[in-house]
């Protein structure tokens, strides 16, 4: 090897695997996945100080009985050490053993982005002057380009070391949004939030982007972009009922902000009676909630009487069913049934599968009964061996 020469391979391991020398990317084919890439991963990632017997033995072999660990480890040394110099990598040892630690070669220098991005932001987390700081924490966050050696999280290491570049990300944005909002630079602000929610899926950065679009007065964007978010966290985690989702869509909603406007143009915007179908209001299981709460806060004052209505279907045995294409289909139903069978001014939601809560507004017990009858009338078929079972409780508040 030439001594004169600068030798440097760059390693990028956000979002990926991969190592570019000379301008040229160093391809390893279907070995991408093999142990003798994941020994060069780990001796890239910890060449300071440098990888140890037990480490490289967890995370080549696993749980894996291996008779002679030390001797396997050289048959993958062998095989990096001839795939490196087939790929043009200059000359060299490349891995070197020091009293029992394994380290990358001192002469090839190595750039990692995770190690570049974690000094840029303890740097920048060090600086006093609040634009310079600014300055450095925007450039340690673009820096983070995903999620460290995405692809790879079976092995114990990377998943670790991922998780802890995201905390640091995670710190990055936080620290960095909270300065940009006190210098009220919420354009930027905006392209930090989006940038993050790209690179960082599903952390709620979006809450982010939605008080940017506020605090510019994009006001024409922050009903649609709320309910993309909405939509896009609902899928991913597996509809309205999901907890967190509700947690989610509670805490996103309180940071949208619409245009000034007429209280004309307001409640003409909001909702018009002409315009309601003469059924009943279905809604997801949180609108249902949310709607249940208030009326209970209104019937404090307004001695209304509500009652509750769950509607389960019975297989042919009288139990409730649980599963099935056919519970599917029979819920699907019943749903429709419900809704033509109450009243616009009742509200319906489905609870789960086969059971459907009905919120019944200014009636009777009695009128529970016929509404139920109702129901069943029109959902049960001639030889339909599935039934239908109602339980209905009155809403009682007591005055405080």
């Amino acid at each position: 090897m030439n001594s004169n020469e600068d030798y440097t391979i760059n390693v990028k391991t956000f979002g990926g695997f991969s190592i570019r020398y000379k301008d040229s990317e160093l391809s390893f084919g279907n070995q991408s996945e093999s142990q003798m890439v994941q020994l060069l991963q780990l001796l890239l990632h910890f060449r300071r100080q440098g990888l140890s017997r037990d480490l490289a033995k967890a995370a080549l072999f696993g749980d894996r009985d291996v008779d002679d660990v030390s001797h396997s480890i050289r048959n993958i040394i062998y095989n990096l050490r001839k795939r490196l110099k087939a790929l043009g990598l200059p000359d060299s040892q490349y891995v070197v053993k020091k009293k029992g630690v394994y380290f990358w070669c001192d002469d090839i220098k190595v750039i990692e982005d995770a190690s570049e991005f974690e000094t840029a932001f303890d740097n920048a987390m060090n600086c006093e002057d609040n634009e310079q700081k600014i300055d450095m924490l925007t450039n340690a966050c673009y820096m983070y380009a995903g999620r460290f050696l995405a692809g790879n999280e079976s092995s114990v290491w990377s998943a670790q070391e991922a998780e802890r570049y995201r905390e640091i990300f995670s710190d990055c944005v936080f620290e960095l949004t909270d300065m940009l909002r006190d210098a009220h630079k919420y354009k930027q602000l905006l392209d930090v939030s989006t940038y993050a929610s790209k690179v960082d899926p599903f952390s709620e950065w979006e809450i982010l982007t939605l008080e940017a679009l506020g605090r510019l007065g994009k006001f024409d964007r922050t009903e649609s972009f709320y309910r993309k978010t909405v939509d896009m966290y609902v899928k991913e985690y597996g509809g309205r009922a999901n907890s967190y989702v509700r947690e989610f869509i509670n805490r996103i909603g309180l940071k949208l902000v619409v245009g000034h406007e007429s209280l004309e143009e307001i409640q003409s915007k909001i909702g018009n009676p002409d315009d309601y179908p003469r059924e009943g209001y279905y809604c997801s299981l949180p609108v249902f909630q949310e709607i249940y709460r208030m009326t209970e806060r209104m019937m404090e004052r307004s001695g209304e009487k509500i009652f509750l209505m769950l509607c389960t279907i019975l297989d042919s045995k009288g139990n409730p069913m649980r599963e099935g294409s056919r519970l599917e289909e029979l819920s699907e139903r019943l749903r429709q049934t419900i809704i033509e069978s109450v009243r616009h001014t009742d509200t319906v939601t489905r609870y789960g599968k086969g059971q459907y809560l009905v919120l019944l507004i200014n009636t009777t017990e009695e009128d529970c009964s016929i509404v139920s009858k109702r129901i069943s009338s029109r959902f049960i078929r001639e030889g339909q061996r599935t039934s239908l079972s109602y339980s209905v409780s009155n809403i009682i508040v007591s005055n405080r």
